[in-house]
């Protein structure tokens, strides 16, 4: 069965078949597309998946985010935000601080997980991170600031060879 909300006349279908468009396109969610063709319908210059941002865990890794705008900020789009996904972003945030990273969520006021008390939301505002629900806000698009960022972003910190 699919379910349609419409947003500023962008329907964002949540269904296989809009899964399937969006793969079509080079996407890998229905909602990574729905954003994409609202950014192209605000006129707003963007690039997909075009850097990646080195992080430590245990080992060394790299994070490829979903859409970076033309002012720098980095938007990561979530329909599910797993604990490992969390924790990852709690480390990019610590170890790379000045990078301006913004989440969409396609319902921030779902659980962390089964039984839990704290939404998406709350953790958002919780580790200060700016959130929003299914598009990016117009001020998000016209804040001031350049794309500075290299293709590639090195760990800054000592590395530990394990």
């Amino acid at each position: 069965m699919e379910s349609i909300y419409r947003m500023e006349n962008i329907p964002i279908a949540l269904s296989h078949k809009a899964r399937r468009e969006a793969i079509k396109n080079g996407y890998r969610s229905g909602l990574e597309h729905t954003l994409s063709l609202y950014l192209k319908e605000h006129k707003c210059n963007f690039s997909y998946e075009s850097i990646k941002i080195e992080w430590e865990d245990l080992s060394y890794r790299t994070y490829t985010p979903d859409f970076i705008l033309d002012n720098g900020i980095i938007i990561e789009t979530k329909g599910r935000f797993i604990a490992s996904d969390r924790r990852k972003h709690l480390a990019i945030q610590k170890q790379h601080p000045k990078i301006d990273i913004r989440f969409v969520f396609t319902n921030s006021r779902v659980k962390l997980y089964k039984g839990s008390k704290t939404t998406y939301a709350q953790w958002c505002i919780k580790n200060k991170f700016r959130y929003y629900d299914r598009i990016i806000p117009e001020d998000w698009l016209k804040e001031k600031g350049k794309n500075k960022h290299p293709t590639f972003i090195k760990f800054v910190g000592k590395k530990v060879r394990r």
